[in-house]
C-alpha cells in the first residue's frame, strides 16, 4: 500500500510533539515537509525512497544559490524518519551516531585477526572506552598496511610500524604520540610479534608532562556559592560542576551514573568506572545531594533512560559524549564570572586532586579517591601542587671567581 508524505508529515509531528520537542524545531520539520510535498506531486503526493534520495540532494539554497547546510541537515533528518516509517510504520527519534570515518582493512585475514583481538578484549572485561581505543588503532593499522599493498600479516614488518606512526602525526599533536604508541602496543602483544613491538619502541614516543592550571581557592569559593543560590544555573548543571569539583569524577562516569548508583540515604554513589573497570565508592557533600535531588525530584524529564543526567531537549536521552559535559561546565564557569581560563572535567579532576594534596592526603589515599587502577597513576597530579614543587628547588652554586 502506497504512503504519501502527507501521511508519514502527520506522523511526524505528532510524534514530534509528544516526544516534547521544542514547537521551533517543530516548525522547522513542518517547512522541510512542504518543500517533500510538493517534489512529491508528480508522483501524486506518494512518498518513496527514490524520492527521498532526490530530496537530500536538493542543498543548494534558492535565496543565496549556494550550498546550504542547514538545508541539507534538514532535509536529511527528515528523509531518515520518512524512509523508517515506510519500512516499519513508527517514526524513529533515536538518536543517530555518526557514521565512522576511519579506514578498515577489507582483506579477509586481517577482518578476521580483528575479530580475535575483539574477542580476546571483551573476555578481559576491558571498559568500553579502552575498547574502542585499542579496536581502533589496530583497524587503522591494518587499514594502512593494505594501502601499502600488504594483505598479509607475514608481510607485516618494522618499517611498516614507523610508517604507520608517521601517517599519524597529521592527526595528533606531537605532544599526545605517546597515546597512539600506548593503545598500538597491546595488539602487537596480542600478536606475539616481538619484532613489531621492537619496531615500536624505535618511535621514542614519551608522555609530556605539563604543569596544569588549577583554580585558585577564591574562583572555587564563586562557582560553589553560584552553584549554591543562583537561579541563573540549573540544578542539573549545579549538580554537575560540584561533582566534578569534589570528586574530580571522569566525565565519562558522569555521562553513565545511573539513579539506582546513588544512595540517597547513605549520601554516597557507587559505580563502576568506565575507563579502569574497577568499582568506586564515593561520599556526597550535603551541597551536591541537595542539587541532585533537586534536580531528580523538579527539573529531570519523563524519560525511561536509567542515567541520572539528561539532555533538555528531545528526545530525552543521556549526553552522547565529553563535549556535552564541558558544555555545561564552561557555561557555569562563565556565567558565575570565572572566565580567566578554559575549563572542563579534566582541569577539574587535576583541582581536586590539588585540594587533597594541599590537605596533606596521602597518595594512595588520592589514587583511591580519583579511581585510579594503580597508585602510580596518581603521580601526574603532582604537578599541581607547586608549592610543594618550588619547595623542592635547589639553589644554584656561585661561580668563584678565577
Amino acid at each position: 500500500m502506497d504512503t504519501s508524505v502527507q501521511e508519514i508529515g502527520t506522523a511526524v509531528v505528532d510524534a514530534l510533539r509528544a516526544a516534547g520537542y521544542m514547537e521551533s524545531t517543530i516548525g522547522q520539520y513542518q517547512k522541510s515537509i512542504k518543500q517533500l510535498g510538493l517534489l512529491a506531486a508528480h508522483q501524486d503526493g506518494i512518498y518513496t525512497c527514490e524520492l527521498g534520495t532526490r530530496f537530500v540532494s536538493m542543498t543548494t539554497s534558492p535565496r543565496t544559490g549556494k550550498f546550504s547546510q542547514q538545508r541539507s541537515n534538514d532535509y536529511r533528518r527528515l528523509i531518515h524518519l520518512c524512509d523508517a516509517y515506510l519500512l516499519t510504520g513508527c517514526v524513529d527519534l533515536a538518536v543517530r551516531q555518526r557514521p565512522s570515518t576511519m579506514p578498515s582493512p577489507k582483506t579477509p585475514e586481517f577482518c578476521q585477526l580483528l575479530s580475535l583481538w575483539g574477542q580476546d578484549m571483551k573476555q578481559r572485561e576491558l571498559a568500553q572506552v579502552t575498547l574502542y581505543s585499542f579496536g581502533s588503532m589496530a583497524t587503522q593499522y591494518l587499514a594502512y598496511l593494505e594501502a601499502q599493498g600488504i594483505f598479509t600479516w607475514d608481510k607485516a614488518d618494522g618499517a611498516s610500524v614507523l610508517g604507520f606512526l608517521e601517517s599519524l602525526r597529521g592527526q595528533w599533536a606531537e605532544t599526545t604520540m605517546w597515546s597512539v604508541v600506548a593503545n598500538f602496543r597491546p595488539f602487537l602483544k596480542f600478536m606475539q610479534r616481538t619484532d613489531l613491538l621492537d619496531a615500536l619502541a624505535l618511535a621514542r614516543a614519551r608522555r609530556h608532562h605539563q604543569i596544569h592550571e588549577i583554580l585558585s581557592p577564591a574562583s572555587e569559593r564563586i562557582v560553589v556559592e553560584f552553584c549554591r543560590d543562583n537561579p541563573a544555573v540549573s540544578a542539573r548543571d549545579a549538580a554537575i560542576v560540584l561533582l566534578c569539583l569534589v570528586s574530580g569524577l571522569r566525565a565519562c562516569d558522569i555521562i553513565s551514573l545511573k539513579l539506582e548508583e546513588v544512595d540517597w540515604r547513605g549520601s554516597t554513589l557507587g559505580i563502576v568506572q568506565q575507563k579502569t573497570g574497577n568499582p568506586l565508592t564515593l561520599p556526597l557533600p550535603s551541597l551536591v545531594l541537595k542539587k541532585l535531588a533537586d534536580y531528580v525530584l523538579h527539573e529531570r524529564p519523563e524519560t525511561t533512560a536509567a542515567q541520572v543526567f539528561i539532555r533538555w531537549k528531545a528526545p530525552h536521552q543521556a549526553f552522547g559524549g565529553h563535549s556535552s559535559i564541558y558544555r555545561v561546565i564552561s557555561t557555569v564557569f562563565r556565567t558565575a564570572g570565572v572566565d580567566d581560563m578554559k575549563v572542563g572535567s579534566r582541569m577539574l579532576r587535576y583541582n581536586a586532586a590539588s585540594n587533597l594534596l594541599r590537605a596533606s592526603t596521602p597518595l594512595p589515599t588520592i589514587s583511591a579517591v580519583l579511581g585510579h587502577a594503580s597508585a602510580d597513576s596518581t603521580n601526574v597530579y603532582l604537578s599541581t601542587d607547586v608549592e610543594q614543587l618550588l619547595a623542592c628547588v635547589l639553589p644554584l652554586p656561585v661561580s668563584q671567581k678565577q
